[in-house]
């Protein structure tokens, strides 16, 4: 059971923001991956189209599909992703280990080729997306599971779903990002207590934001 502040304490006897102990497959996700800093362009993309495809579903769902999404997508290499075909989205379509939404598949598809043209316009994804980050004092000063509740978006979701919507993106709604920035540690929401959450700030802290 979930305290007040939203944290858990599990077997290990560490104490975490509660939704990372709800299931095995989220312990290690919330420990090592949520909220750590990433730079990578194809791990950029690939949260993004992920988040696009959990529109109406659990996270759960599709994080125990990802190595599926992962194999049917090239990786997430959004230079391959951008000459799918036809064909490709018959195959995807057609593949029960991922979630099979045409609109979904077709947005990731479209959604590569404009990562293609970001690139050549900024530099990389990763440049872009940082540039979203807010500015510390702007951010609560506790976070707790009530705070985080009342922010399911923020001025800086929406002014980076604005922008990627401008450059005819899809599927990049201000919810959908601001949980994209959540992952990918834009911003660290671990809860005051748990025990990832200074952890991350270090990380954060020693980030070489990408220019």
């Amino acid at each position: 059971m979930a305290d007040r502040e939203g944290l858990v304490t599990g077997e290990d006897g560490k104490r975490r923001c509660f939704w990372g102990a709800s299931a095995p497959d989220y312990i290690p996700y919330h420990d090592g991956e949520w909220g750590r800093p990433v730079a990578d362009d194809f791990r950029l993309f690939e949260k993004i189209c992920l988040e696009g495809f959990q529109s109406g579903l659990s996270w759960l769902t599709i994080l125990r599909k990802r190595q599926n999404f992962r194999e049917a997508f090239a990786g997430f290499d959004f230079n391959r992703v951008a000459r799918f075909a036809d064909k490709d989205i018959a195959r995807l379509l057609a593949d029960a280990g991922i979630v099979r939404h045409r609109g979904k598949i077709e947005s990731t598809i479209n959604n590569a080729k404009r990562a293609v043209e970001m690139v050549d316009k900024e530099g990389s994804l990763a440049a872009f997306v940082w540039r979203f980050e807010p500015d510390p004092a702007s951010r609560p000063g506790r976070f707790d599971w009530e705070t985080l509740r009342a922010m399911p978006k923020t001025p800086e979701s929406i002014a980076l779903s604005k922008e990627l919507k401008k450059r005819g993106w899809s599927f990049v709604g201000p919810t959908t990002m601001y949980a994209f920035m959540q992952g990918v540690g834009v911003v660290n929401d671990h809860l005051d207590g748990c025990f990832c959450r200074e952890a991350v700030e270090r990380e954060r802290k020693g980030f070489a934001r990408p220019a």
